[in-house]
Order: structure tokens, then C-alpha cells, then sequence
């Protein structure tokens, strides 16, 4: 099928190119930044036939030593080539043109204007017999002159490379997109992957159908199938282990699994961390009933994690010190059963690995380590090709879709996400029973009144975070000193970007109040209004 190059330089975005690209139904397939491109369209080896690249942004500056670089094959490529932010710095840099950090740094938001240009030999090319060629770049076709792009990049080009010109500026000037005036290379200064960025997906089907040609030929049902011929290939006749948190994505793989292998090798292992929300282990218990399995266990562990997570305060600390138990119990639940050769199935997605540094390339960074990522115990299991993880490479709203092509309930694919390590990560500082009672009361109180209020499906995450400071309050005229909860409530489609819900103030007054008249130990309520980025979704 016809397929985009995505070429990674460590950005936190290069799933989300990929992501956007099929949601056109357009296959892609993500290499390391240096790995050689064909010179031309051909067929790979999984029978994909390359039809266009895409070079993805990067945490590094063109001109750091150790930035990564492209493989130079890259420029003899008559492949149409797009350079997302530094992808485009790259080019031109490599084409003798000039990048700079500039005197104010271009994050989030950022108008963009696009120019008209002299007819050039490619425009004539693509223009239809006898018809006049459009003077704005077909990058931009059907795009309005001027949109607001999503910026996020400290170094500016200052002069573009040989052969390059400018056609759209941000603010003061500055390039926001070049073309070159012979071959078919573009690049934005933007992120035209982000969902806050105006027309962006606009501007990559332009790319992908106006400008590579594709044919749109992938879809989840097509994944569906791709992965299950997968992992049939993978575990042979070895059973499978899968470590369920109720969540979403484990479910989703449970229910997968269930689906395309036989439900008698299959062993699913709920362990109870004591991190749960409220009444949550009762109800994984039931949905994973529904699911058909044969071979279902709960392990009551709250007090071992407790005890391993007691005088823990440091965010990354706690999420090895849970994952690592996690492996630790499951092993001995192993020995136990009696399956020692089980393969281990986790509900794994592509924003755990980006987050925690396991990207495609080797210059992705950490932003937080997932317990069921990061761990040095899942590491050496998946080094040993001992893990298998079916949702890698998709991101929560295609989880949920794929969810749905396996006869989920909409009650289970549209619960809200919760993280792995429960509770520990939403506790900050050090993790205690008497704070995790406190905060599932508060977040019980919090979800209840967004389901009353008809807010729930209109929000893609809200939860509670206990902080570690008291304040004083005053109730019944009485003095007291009691914690601070935050609630976090964002709309996204990925989970790589979000925007804070915008509450009526009605609304969150409601909130506030039936929490703390609720909750004695709770004095004072406050809402966070941190967007990602600059913030992650959770606290830690």
C-alpha cells in the first residue's frame, strides 16, 4: 500500500505525524532520522511502496554537535520531501542557509501569513494542460492567507538555503515555511500534527494527496488485522500473561487478545495495589468477566505497595518502585499458577514510550518514566523479546476506536484514563493509606458531580490531585488545617496536547464545595489551568 517515510529526530511529536497520516488512511512507517531513503517510490519489505517523507521535529538544535543528522541519501531523494520544524532547520542548514536562536522563542500559539509566489518550474509541472497555476504554494492549497499555527521551537531560520524560498511568515517576519524552486522539498517552522495548529491537518493531506499522490488504503481494520497476524506469529504456542489495570488500554488488550488467541493460554492477572480508586477493583473484576476470559486472578497487594513506596517522594522514584513490584508479584503469581514460559502482554501505548524516551530513533528524550515502560525489569523482558504490546503504536482515541471494532461497551471505551501507578502519581510527595482514602473520596465526589452535571463526556480527562501542603480553613466556626486538592480536568484527541476544559465558575464552585463538605479532610479546593504543553497531563 502506499506508504509516508517518517524520519524521527527525537521529537515528542513524531507519533502524532504518523497518527495524523492515518487518520487520512494513509499508511506510515516511522525509521530512525539517519537510516537511507530510496531514491525513489519502492516497495519495502512489509510490501509498502514509499510515496512520500516527512522529517520530524527534535529537542536538539541544528548546530549542536551531537544534533542528529539525515543519511545523505535524503538529498538525492526525487521523493517529496517535508521538514517539520526541525526538519526543515536541517535542510537548511545542510543547504547552506542560516538557523539562529532569535531574540524571542516561538512556543505555542503563533499567527502565520502566506505569501504568493513567482510561478516556478514545479508549479508549471504540476498544473493541468492549459490551465493558469495558482501563485500560492500547493502546501497550502484551499489553506486561508492568513491561520494560527502551534509553534514550538527556540531557533529561527534567518536566510534560507540554496534553491529555497520563503512562503508563509510568522510574526516580525520570520519564516514559518520554505519550498525549494526545482525540487519537491517543503518544511514548516510549525506543528502542523498538533491539533491546536488551525488547517494543520489540512496543510499534510495537501502534502500526502496534492503533492505525494497517495492513496488512502489503511484503516483500523486493517490494523486490527496486521496485529493479530502479529502476535499469532510472536507467542506460537507460549501462554500470555497480561497484567490488567482495568483501565481502558489494558482492557482494550485483554479483550484483544481474548479475540485472536486461544482464551486457554490466556491468563489475565489483576493485582490490586491498594492505588485504585474508589469501588474500581470490584468493577474491573466484573468487565473482565465479560470479556470471556478463563483464567482470571486478583491479588491483594495494597499493603506491599504501601510498605515499598513508604518515605518515597520523587515522582520517577515511585513509578520504578511501582513497576518494578508489579514484576516482581506478577513472577511470583507465575511460579504460582504454574505458566513460567508466559509471555508478557501489557496495554502499552505510544505515548507511554515518547514520554518515557522509547522513541523510534536513539535522541528521543524523557519527560516521565511509565512503570510499565521505563521499569529496569519490563526493560530486560522486552529486551529478551519476552513483551508483547499491541496498542505501541497507537494513541488513546484509536485505542478506543479499536476498542469499539471488538464489541467493547461505550461504558468501558470512553472511561476517562488512568494511569498505571494509580493513585501513587497523583499523591505528591510521599504515598500513604490515609492519603489515598482522602483523595478516592475527593475524586469519587469530583467524577459523580461531572456525570450529574452532563460534563463527563465532554471532558478527555479529570481526576483529582492531592497536594502536599494543608491550609488553614474555617468551618462551623471552628479553625482548621486541611489538604489541598487540585482538579485537573483537559480536552485532547491523543494525549500529546490538551487544553484545559473551560468550567463555568458556577460549575466549579459546586465541585469545590460538595468535596470539601464531603470530605472533612480536605480545606481548600483549586483548579489547574496548565495546558500541554508546557505541562504533562498528570502531575508526575
Amino acid at each position: 500500500m502506499d506508504t509516508i517515510l517518517i524520519l524521527d529526530y527525537g521529537s515528542q511529536y513524531t507519533q502524532l505525524i504518523g497518527r495524523r497520516v492515518r487518520e487520512l488512511g494513509v499508511y506510515t512507517e516511522i525509521l530512525p532520522g539517519d537510516t537511507a531513503v530510496p531514491t525513489v517510490g519502492h516497495e519495502c519489505a512489509t510490501k509498502n511502496h514509499y510515496v512520500g517523507i516527512i522529517l520530524s521535529g527534535s529537542p536538539y538544535s541544528a548546530y549542536d554537535e551531537s544534533a542528529p543528522k539525515p543519511d545523505p541519501s535524503l538529498y538525492q531523494t526525487t521523493l517529496p520531501v517535508l521538514g517539520i520544524c526541525y526538519g526543515i532547520q536541517r535542510m537548511t542548514v545542510d543547504s547552506g542557509g542560516k538557523v539562529a536562536r532569535g531574540p524571542e522563542r516561538e512556543y505555542g500559539k503563533k499567527p502565520v501569513h502566506i505569501l504568493e509566489h513567482e510561478v516556478l518550474k514545479h508549479d508549471l509541472e504540476d498544473a493541468s494542460a492549459g490551465q493558469e497555476p495558482s501563485r500560492i504554494d500547493p502546501l497550502f492549497a484551499g489553506i486561508p492567507s492568513e491561520f494560527s499555527s502551534w509553534m514550538s521551537h527556540g531557533d529561527s531560520i534567518v536566510s534560507p538555503g540554496n534553491g529555497w524560498r520563503v512562503i508563509a511568515e510568522s510574526e516580525g517576519g520570520i519564516p514559518a515555511a520554505l519550498a525549494h524552486e526545482t525540487l519537491p522539498r517543503w518544511g514548516v517552522q510549525f506543528h502542523p500534527e498538533v491539533s491546536h495548529c488551525e488547517h494543520g491537518l489540512d496543510i499534510l493531506r495537501s502534502f500526502v494527496f496534492g503533492i505525494c499522490k497517495a492513496t488512502p488504503s489503511w484503516s483500523m481494520e486493517t490494523y486490527l488485522a496486521e496485529i493479530s497476524q502479529d502476535i499469532r506469529a510472536r507467542v506460537g504456542q507460549s501462554p500470555v500473561l497480561l497484567l490488567i489495570s482495568g483501565g481502558v488500554d489494558s482492557t482494550v488488550t485483554g479483550a484483544l487478545i481474548l479475540k485472536i488467541l486461544d482464551p486457554e493460554k490466556v491468563y489475565l492477572l489483576y493485582i490490586d495495589t491498594g492505588l485504585m480508586r474508589q469501588g474500581e477493583s470490584e468493577e474491573v473484576m466484573e468487565n473482565l468477566k465479560r470479556l470471556g476470559a478463563r483464567h482470571l486472578f486478583r491479588v491483594d497487594a495494597e499493603s506491599r505497595f504501601l510498605s515499598a513506596l513508604k518515605g518515597k517522594t520523587d515522582p520517577e522514584d515511585k513509578r520504578r518502585t511501582i513497576g518494578d513490584l508489579f514484576v516482581q508479584i506478577q513472577e511470583e503469581e507465575v511460579a504460582r499458577l504454574g505458566i513460567p514460559d508466559a509471555i508478557l502482554a501489557q496495554g502499552t501505548l505510544y505515548t507511554d514510550l515518547i514520554e518515557s524516551g522509547k522513541g523510534v530513533g536513539t535522541k528521543a528524550q524523557t519527560i516521565k518514566s511509565h512503570h510499565n515502560v521505563k521499569s529496569p525489569l519490563i526493560s530486560a523482558k522486552r529486551a529478551a523479546g519476552l513483551v508483547i504490546e499491541p496498542l505501541d503504536r497507537l494513541y488513546k482515541d484509536e485505542v478506543r476506536n479499536l476498542g469499539r471494532l471488538l464489541g467493547l461497551p461505550e461504558s468501558i471505551v470512553s472511561r476517562h484514563p488512568f494511569p498505571g501507578p494509580g493513585l501513587g502519581v497523583r499523591i505528591l510527595g510521599e504515598v500513604t493509606k490515609e492519603k489515598c482514602d482522602i483523595l478516592r473520596n475527593a475524586d469519587k465526589v469530583y467524577i459523580d458531580e461531572l456525570h450529574n452535571r452532563g460534563l463527563y463526556n465532554k471532558i478527555w480527562q479529570a481526576f483529582c490531585v492531592l497536594l502536599p501542603v494543608r491550609a488553614v480553613g474555617v468551618a462551623g466556626d471552628e479553625r482548621t488545617y486541611g489538604y489541598v486538592v487540585a482538579l485537573r480536568a483537559v480536552v485532547s484527541e491523543d494525549g500529546m496536547t490538551a487544553s484545559v476544559y473551560p468550567f463555568s465558575p458556577e460549575d466549579l464552585v459546586a465541585i469545590s464545595s460538595a468535596i470539601t463538605n464531603r470530605n472533612p479532610s480536605v480545606g481548600r479546593v483549586v483548579y489547574d489551568i496548565s495546558s500541554k504543553p508546557p505541562a504533562t497531563i498528570e502531575w508526575e
